[in-house]
């Protein structure tokens, strides 16, 4: 009972002080209170409710049953919409603030919400090693529904709560991609309802145009309702090597080195300055020395990117074997390096105690707070700071021009540590694909964080980067800000089976384009 009464006390101390210096002033320039009383535990209660649904739904067996009632309803909506005549655009019902992106979409005030419940697992098909499965499925959700069977999928993009429709519709990668491509290159069907209300199966032999035409289109062909993605054999650990390395050319040696090489299972490099790197590699095994075992995921553990700063401060290599669901979300509990490095008003982290040992240990397991919750809670004073003094971007580009787009990022941006993810691009049909008729290895350069260029404007600066990045033939993922103009957009990614499908299917007067959709050009 004494312990009630002192946290009864203790928040009405809290409102009380809010009250004093006003919601909007602590909101800003005391986020971290805000974060740690208030989001952290509303966070978890989030986390509870969608956990024992899936088991309630797994348990009782209702996702199969279900799905086709709410896609006749997904259709009756769009059918409706229909009937009212068509005047405005469509788009999911789901709040903009419930996205992993940290963009701010308005265009759902003036759309035509259609509600999409779609959140489940609907089969696990072990004979032909592929799930199927709704939407809104998160990879913190099929993980941890897949691994206790003994599966995996190819390709888990960090973050748990990034989603299946997220991932397709935009895209996702992880250190695995050298070897399986993009999140959409293990995808090996759609299921999509149309601008006129009927439900479309697409996979590379049944309405082809459409399957390659879906990745990277951000629901402006359709709304995905379905999709089924290819498994594969799940492993007890990671087998993960460390190899510190220094100077910029013999970083990008050695990535480019390892990133070729298909018996890594996991490629990853950390850069801590433009000459400073961690280079990971990691193999799936079931076996592993017990002295060696490091479960990064349990709450009180360092962080994962200053664990591996360790290695590099000490200027040696080391191996350890990492459980592989606790190595698939390595970077989830500080949200890459965000947790410590968003920027803030008062230069003011989320958390800046975050790694802290006594932090960890006492309110780790509630870390980290919704990127859904920051972004509600944020107002528009710290969104407009954090659009002109942070940057959050992930650009694609050929392994040919790393060391090149290295230099870039630090002349334009100086955000460290770098994000060095490398990736096979098939030649496939589509918005993105190599210049060449053959596939090649590209590599995706993460930048998350303050900028230290003195030089630095947001527009500008990234209209610079944005005109590079199209200069070597690589691409911008649609997550982040973009600030091209049309002609441009359309110069980075091709568009023509895309404009071909949105012709012959009506798409025009049903969805917008994607560029207006994304690029802040066409939204301002």
């Amino acid at each position: 009972m004494s312990a009630l009464w002192s946290v009864g006390a203790g928040l009405l101390l809290l409102l009380l002080w809010v009250r004093h210096r006003g919601l909007e002033a602590v909101l800003v320039h005391h986020r971290w209170v805000f974060v740690c009383f208030f989001l952290l535990p509303l966070s978890i209660l989030f986390d509870i409710y969608y956990q024992l649904r899936a088991w309630a739904v797994w348990r009782l067996h209702s996702a199969p049953r279900q799905h086709a009632q709410r896609v006749r309803h997904i259709q009756e909506q769009v059918r409706e919409w229909k009937k009212e005549g068509s005047k405005r655009y469509m788009c999911t019902g789901r709040p903009g603030w419930l996205t992993v992106s940290l963009r701010v979409g308005k265009y759902k005030k003036t759309h035509k919400n259609i509600m999409i419940n779609l959140m489940d697992v609907l089969e696990v098909d072990s004979e032909r090693q592929v799930v199927r499965v709704e939407p809104l499925v998160s990879m913190g959700q099929l993980t941890a529904h897949l691994n206790p069977m003994g599966w995996t999928i190819p390709v888990v993009p960090e973050l748990d709560d990034l989603t299946v429709g997220g991932l397709i519709m935009g895209t996702g990668i992880e250190s695995s991609s050298h070897i399986y491509g993009l999140f959409q290159h293990t995808c090996v069907a759609y299921e999509l309802v149309l601008a006129d209300g009927s439900l479309v199966r697409c996979s590379p032999t049944e309405n082809s145009d459409l399957f390659y035409a879906v990745p990277w289109s951000c629901g402006t062909l359709g709304f995905l309702v379905a999709a089924e993605i290819k498994m594969i054999p799940a492993k007890k650990y990671v087998k993960i090597h460390y190899e510190p390395v220094r100077g910029l050319q013999k970083i990008c040696e050695k990535f480019t080195e390892e990133s070729k090489k298909k018996e890594n299972s996991f490629v990853e490099g950390l850069m801590y300055s433009l000459d400073e790197a961690v280079i990971m590699t990691g193999v799936l095994t079931d076996e592993a020395e017990q002295s060696k075992i490091n479960r990064i995921g349990n709450y009180y553990k360092p962080w994962f990117f200053k664990h591996v700063e360790k290695y590099l401060k000490a200027d040696r290599t080391g191996v350890e074997y990492i459980p592989s669901r606790h190595y698939y979300h390595r970077h989830t509990r500080s949200i890459f390096w965000e947790l410590q490095m968003f920027f803030l008003c008062s230069l003011k982290d989320i958390i800046p105690f975050g790694n802290n040992a006594v932090f960890r240990y006492l309110f780790g397991w509630m870390v980290p707070p919704k990127i859904s919750l920051l972004k509600l809670t944020q107002g528009e004073a710290i969104r407009k700071l954090y659009e002109q003094h942070h940057v959050v971007q992930d650009m694609l580009v050929p392994m040919k021009s790393l060391e090149k787009s290295i230099q870039t990022f630090h002349v334009d941006l100086n955000v460290y540590p770098i994000w060095l993810c490398p990736f096979i691009l098939p030649n496939n049909p589509g918005m993105v694909h190599p210049k060449g008729n053959e596939a090649e290895l590209y590599v995706d350069i993460g930048a998350y964080g303050e900028p230290k260029s003195k030089q630095f404007e947001a527009r500008a600066s990234m209209r610079q980067m944005e005109k590079f990045v199209r200069s070597v033939h690589g691409f911008q993922m649609l997550y982040a800000d973009c600030y091209m103009t049309r002609e441009e957009f359309w110069d980075m990614f091709d568009g023509s089976l895309y404009h071909k499908l949105r012709e012959e299917m009506n798409c025009k007067d049903a969805f917008p384009e994607v560029y207006d959709k994304i690029c802040k050009a066409a939204r301002h």
